[in-house]
């Protein structure tokens, strides 16, 4: 099953230059905590893996690319070239968490069935966006309002989505 992790502004935006517009440790930590579960299995496009510090630890990194010169020489970081390779996991009962960029999103949002998303409730530049999605398609099943103290200056909730059946 695929699912999205994503955090976007009110403006959808999803980043800038390759970079997260704010600074949200609440979200980063979020994020560890549902890409930890499951299958703990990532998929996301090349920008997406070139703009993490680092390989995140304990966690599996599918990389899918058009650039078949890309390569990366890590235990967890597996890359692939063609989205029909991916397909099969939608199937699966383990959740395989999406992590962008956008066009990573635009691929598999007709097989993804649950979206863990953050909102900011602020306006960012920028130049990536979460793809516009029929909203009547989906329910939210979870919430909770994230707390805003010296660390977190923005205020933000956290979303489950499911497909509706």
């Amino acid at each position: 099953m695929f699912s999205f992790v994503a955090a976007v502004g009110r403006n959808n935006v999803l980043g800038k230059d390759n970079r997260l517009p704010w600074h949200l440790p609440a979200d980063v930590r979020h994020f560890k905590q549902v890409t930890m579960s499951g299958t703990r299995t990532m998929i996301m496009g090349r920008k997406t893996f070139t703009s993490l510090p680092r390989v995140l630890p304990r966690r599996k990194h599918i990389v899918l690319t058009r650039d078949r010169s890309f390569k990366v020489d890590h235990p967890q970081v597996t890359v692939v070239h063609d989205f029909a390779d991916l397909l099969p996991l939608a199937a699966a009962r383990e959740e395989y968490y999406i992590i962008g960029g956008a066009e990573i999103f635009r691929l598999f949002f007709p097989y993804t069935q649950k979206i863990y998303l953050t909102v900011i409730d602020a306006d960012f530049a920028g130049d990536t966006f979460f793809p516009d999605y029929n909203k009547n398609e989906w329910q939210v099943t979870w919430q909770q309002e994230g707390v805003v103290d010296e660390k977190n200056l923005y205020p933000h909730t956290f979303f489950i989505l499911e497909r509706k059946k």
